[in-house]
């Protein structure tokens, strides 16, 4: 079964490697989220790419370039087809506030591993 679904990706450059779905499901009332790797979704621009539940690769659809996302949990699973224009788009808006390569350098490993021990 096909039911048309709002998505909107998100980049957060204090998570220079991840990008967020948000999907608004119909008649649920409630947002879904799934987040995967930056690199992940520029891969799948040009082949198949995926680890663990998330699994893209580009294709076309009713003559359309689509980048098609399955999505698989315990819950349920989905396939989605993102518009590859968009998902360029997307993408280079974040690399011009991340340029790929430099994610590393926005994080403060540091501090991050310091609020992982004092958890401990």
């Amino acid at each position: 079964m096909s039911v048309p679904m709002q998505a909107v990706l998100r980049y957060d450059t204090d998570d220079p490697y991840a990008v967020r779905a948000v999907f608004h499901p119909p008649g649920q009332g409630r947002t879904v989220e799934w987040f995967f790797g930056r690199d992940m979704l520029a891969e799948a621009l040009g082949g198949r790419t995926g680890r663990g539940d998330v699994h893209m690769w580009p294709d076309v659809d009713s003559g359309r370039d689509v980048v098609l996302v399955a999505l698989c949990s315990p819950g349920g699973s989905a396939l989605l087809r993102l518009p590859a224009r968009g998902v360029e788009s997307f993408l280079r808006e974040t690399w011009s506030a991340v340029p790929s390569g430099a994610e590393s350098d926005r994080l403060d490993l540091d501090a991050e591993l310091a609020q992982l021990l004092a958890g401990s």
